[in-house]
């Protein structure tokens, strides 16, 4: 298990570099695919399916068109039509859906494909190609200095019910590994890139990036609790399923984005 986990890991990396740092049309067509995929795993999850999954994959797929023809504008009204639709065929198919299902569908629209497009728009921001890593950094950097400070120190849990091993003292570990790491990577850019990266910026950032890639992370471990699941999928072998890996990523991106346009604006 630990060589496949170890194996599909690189590959992901490997994958990751090549998508995110190329950029453009390929990465908001990765984003959108994952995002699809993301959808059907959550859709398995509370057994949607039918007309009601169909309408959440076509407004995903409506969303990112908004994205690649740069009217974002649009995604307002086109989430109104969404609800419209929705509740359309929730209540002409009826009994059909369970509610559960309907709120999912819309739902799992934001969760899903909304919050992990953030991944592409910070990609596009000014300095993008530098700034979107840490959005990877502050999430899978976080989980691993909080699971090495957990481990050597933890002794509090955070939510024993929902996940025991996770620590308090390795919850604050991996914020303070996250924002390390921030500055790191900060004097790294501005030597290696010629960036003109600033290291306290990148602190705050990739902390706050941290605490909430640890929200996401549980969120995703109380779905899967609440339905008594071990993985979303299989899609990873070894991690499990798009939402399984980027569980805390997809509540990152659009922390990154926003704390990263605020504090270029604040210069």
């Amino acid at each position: 298990m630990f060589k496949t986990r170890l194996i599909s890991g690189i590959v992901l990396v490997i994958a990751l570099i090549a998508t995110v740092g190329y950029g453009g049309y390929l990465l908001l067509f990765v984003l959108a695919v994952l995002s699809l995929i993301g959808l059907n795993e959550l859709y398995k999850v509370v057994d949607v399916g039918g007309s009601l999954g169909v309408v959440g994959y076509f407004a995903a797929i409506e969303y990112y068109v908004l994205i690649l023809i740069e009217k974002t504008e649009y995604v307002m009204p086109l989430t109104i039509l969404f609800l419209v639709v929705v509740m359309g065929a929730y209540v002409f198919t009826f009994p059909a859906f369970r509610a559960e299902q309907v709120m999912t569908v819309f739902f799992g629209f934001f969760y899903v494909a909304v919050m992990l497009s953030y991944v592409y728009q910070t990609r596009v921001f000014p300095d993008g190609n530098i700034i979107v890593w840490l959005i990877f950094l502050s999430s899978w950097g976080c989980d691993t200095c909080a699971y090495c400070v957990g481990v050597l120190i933890g002794k509090h849990k955070m939510a024993p019910k929902l996940s025991p091993k996770k620590s308090v003292e390795g919850g604050i570990g991996g914020i303070a590994g996250a924002a390390l790491l921030g500055v790191i990577f900060a004097f790294a850019m501005n030597h290696f890139a010629n960036a003109s990266a600033n290291p306290l910026h990148y602190a705050v950032i990739c902390g706050v990036g941290g605490a909430i890639s640890q929200v996401g992370d549980l969120a995703a471990s109380a779905i899967k609790r609440n339905h008594d699941i071990k993985d979303y999928g299989k899609l990873i072998p070894g991690h499990g399923g798009v939402l399984d890996r980027f569980d805390s990523v997809i509540f990152t991106a659009p922390v990154i984005f926003y704390l990263a346009s605020f504090l270029a604006g604040s210069m």
